[in-house]
Order: C-alpha cells, then structure tokens, then sequence
C-alpha cells in the first residue's frame, strides 16, 4: 500500500511543478510582450542649447530630448562629426534655429539620407533683421540675416509653439500633454516679457555695448539700441579702425559698461574698459551654459534674469 500511495504523491508534485513551470513561462512571455509592444518614446534632437532647453520644457516626461552641438562650444559655424551625423538619423524630430545660424543643416536635408528625419526650422514665420555685419563672407546677391531670435522672450514663444506643433504632429497620442507644458512655458516666458519691460522702464540711457551682434532682436522688443564689438559671430575680425570707433563711441556716449560673454576670450572687452575707464559684465547670448551652470541647473530662464540685472547698470536703470 504505500509504495502505490508514495507513487501517487510523487506523480502529483510533478503535475504541480509541471502547471507552475508552465504559467510562469507564460507570464514571463506575456511580461516580454508587453514590453516589445510598448511604444518606443519620441527621440528629438535639438541644434544647441537654448532649443534644447524649450524642447524639454515641451517635451516634459513624455519625449526623449538631447542636443546636436556640445555644450560649452560655440554653435556659430560648428559643423558635426560623422559620429553626430549617424546619431542624428536614429532621431525622429531635429529642432532647429534656422536663420543661417546652423549652416550645416542644408547640407544635411539635401543628401538625402534624412527623409525618417522631420527638420523644424523654428525661426520659419518670424520676420528676421538683415544684419550689417561686413565681416560676413557671403555673396553679393545674399542676404545675411540675425538669427539671434530666441533672446526676445516673445519670439523664444513662437519657437516654443513650433516645437509643439512637431511633436504633437509625430506623436498625437500625446497632443495633450505637449499643448500643456507649451502653453505652461510660454506663459513662463509671457511672465519673463512682463518683467523684462517693467525692469527697463526707466532708464537714463538706451543704448549699450554688448560683445558680438546677438541683441538686435531683444533691442527692438524694449525699444534699446546696441553699438556691438564685433559681427554676428564673436569670432568675427575686429580691425584698428574698429578699435577707433569703439573707443570714440564710449567716450562720445559716456559708456561706463562693456559687456562681454562666458565663452569668449574678453581681451576685448577688458582692452576697452581699462582705455575708457569702464567696467566688464556679462551678458550672455545664452548659445550654450558653462559647465558649472549646468552643475548649478541654470535655465534659460535664470540666465535672462541675470542678463536684465546686469543691463540695468549699464543703462543706469
């Protein structure tokens, strides 16, 4: 009797075994596609920093962002490795600034190789400034415009929304959350406007010196003027007749600040001071942070609060 009863049991502790053995593949196979049916998130690419910032404030937790140039490099006239070509073709959306400010970029939509690649030009539908710059090597017959847009908080806003308009046209399961954090960010950037225009409101002069032609946009929007040091790139030849005009500009004006960049050398800047007895701040063209703002967190935001704070004693507000 019990070898027949020891049998039984056995046999029903593998049947058991068997049935557990069996569900927990099961659910392992389920768990795996489950996860191979979970939609991948959308992978944008941003140009450089102030793109990248707006992406991720549009993208919030629902698309993955990273940035084209490195930050803490100058984006004027940087051209991509071939490694950052290939990275760019996994993306799903390139953010753009447009308005010459990346020339690269033609170069890549007409190989060809990007059509999986939707291209936002966010600067398209903006009425740019042609610049003056006579140290821009281009033809004859080419306008040459400022692409500095993102500095005026208004025109920062239609970049946004262009940005919206992408994502949401890529990924429409999400529209909903991408129009909620841009209309979030955009009233952030109202907010900025606001604050900007009631900060400047009353100053002694309208004018001031800033290092490279990157301010014509946010001059025109609080009614300044700027007499740069050099073109629409910092790296833009300043000559000895330049010099002279600088130093009678600052002498004829009573300029008292010059202002320069963090990732510029401030030669410059400080050569004009010391020859004109005036100070050296900073106001950032905010193309890219230093390594500590980005240890520190520093956002567009923060970095234009500074810039104001900063004008405000040049233009003795």
């Amino acid at each position: 009797m019990k070898k027949p009863l020891m049998i039984s049991i056995g046999i029903a502790i593998m049947a058991i075994i068997s049935i557990i053995i069996i569900v927990g593949d099961n659910d392992s196979k389920q768990d795996i596609s489950l996860q191979e049916e979970k939609p991948a998130k959308l992978r944008v690419v941003a140009s450089f920093y102030p793109l990248y910032e707006f992406s991720k404030n549009v993208a919030g937790d629902k698309a993955e962002v990273s940035t084209f140039i490195p930050n803490g490099i100058e984006p004027h006239d940087w051209e991509p490795t071939t490694n950052d070509i290939l990275n760019l073709k996994e993306s799903d959306i390139f953010v753009y600034n447009g308005a010459g400010m990346e020339p690269f970029v033609d170069k890549l939509i007409d190989s060809g190789e990007y059509n999986n690649v939707k291209f936002v030009e966010t600067t398209k539908g903006i009425n740019l400034i042609q610049t003056n710059d006579e140290h821009q090597k281009e033809p004859d017959d080419h306008i040459v415009y400022n692409p500095h847009v993102w500095l005026d908080p208004i025109l920062a806003k239609h970049q946004v929304m262009m940005i919206k308009d992408a994502m949401v046209d890529a990924d429409p399961d999400k529209k909903g959350g991408y129009e909620d954090n841009a209309n979030a960010y955009g009233d952030k950037l109202d907010e900025l406007n606001s604050k900007i225009q009631t900060e400047l409101s009353n100053c002694k002069k309208d004018t001031f010196m800033p290092f490279h032609d990157a301010y014509s946009y946010f001059a025109n929007q609080y009614r300044l003027k700027t007499f740069p040091l050099s073109g629409i790139s910092p790296e833009s030849e300043v000559t000895a007749t330049d010099l002279r005009e600088f130093v009678d500009f600052i002498q004829k004006n009573e300029i008292k600040t010059i202002y320069s960049e963090e990732m510029v050398d401030p030669k410059l800047a400080t050569t004009l001071a010391e020859e004109a007895n005036a100070q050296v701040l900073i106001f950032s063209p905010l193309e890219g942070l230093t390594d500590k703002e980005m240890m520190d967190g520093s956002t567009y935001l923060d970095k234009m609060s500074e810039n104001v704070q900063n004008l405000k004693i040049g233009l003795e507000c």
